[in-house]
């Protein structure tokens, strides 16, 4: 897997969730602010959770930018032999499947596809990103999900 390359596609993963927040954010924001959602009584609270969405939205908006700022530093940082922010890391299973994942600072959950595989984003706050964290190429571990306990190991690092 070309580092570069998932470096790449993270970026426009991330502008595109910008671009997305910000719709939203606007259309919140339309919504809140239309003249037919002017309360006519107390009990008129259209408005009211309209506004609440369209604050919601624009502090959305705000992590996606911090999302891609801290990112970009992430993707700066030089490869090291242990796994760390900014680590494009390969992991294979009992069964022998390969699973990629990149530590980013932020955006746990996010994944992109390239070709036929998935590149998952973890954070060092994550169950498996905390153990990840330090472990290097050839390091074997367990990592167990619904008291289903799997023998991973570190295939490459970089």
């Amino acid at each position: 897997m070309n580092k570069t390359h998932v470096i790449e596609c993270l970026r426009f993963a991330l502008e595109a969730q910008l671009s997305t927040a910000q719709a939203a954010a606007k259309t919140a924001h339309d919504t809140a602010t239309h003249e037919e959602n002017i309360a006519e009584n107390k009990y008129d609270t259209l408005g009211l959770e309209a506004a609440y969405l369209a604050q919601g939205q624009a502090q959305r908006v705000n992590d996606c930018h911090l999302s891609i700022i801290e990112f970009e530093k992430a993707f700066k940082i030089a490869v090291s032999s242990k796994v760390a922010i900014g680590s494009l890391v390969c992991i294979c299973d009992e069964d022998e499947n390969l699973k990629w994942y990149f530590l980013g600072p932020l955006s746990g959950g996010l994944s992109i596809k390239i070709k036929d595989t998935t590149v998952y984003v973890l954070t060092p706050l994550s169950p498996l990103g905390q153990l990840l964290m330090d472990k290097q190429q050839g390091d074997e571990f367990s990592f167990t999900i619904a008291n289903k306990s799997t023998l991973l190991e570190i295939i490459s690092i970089s």
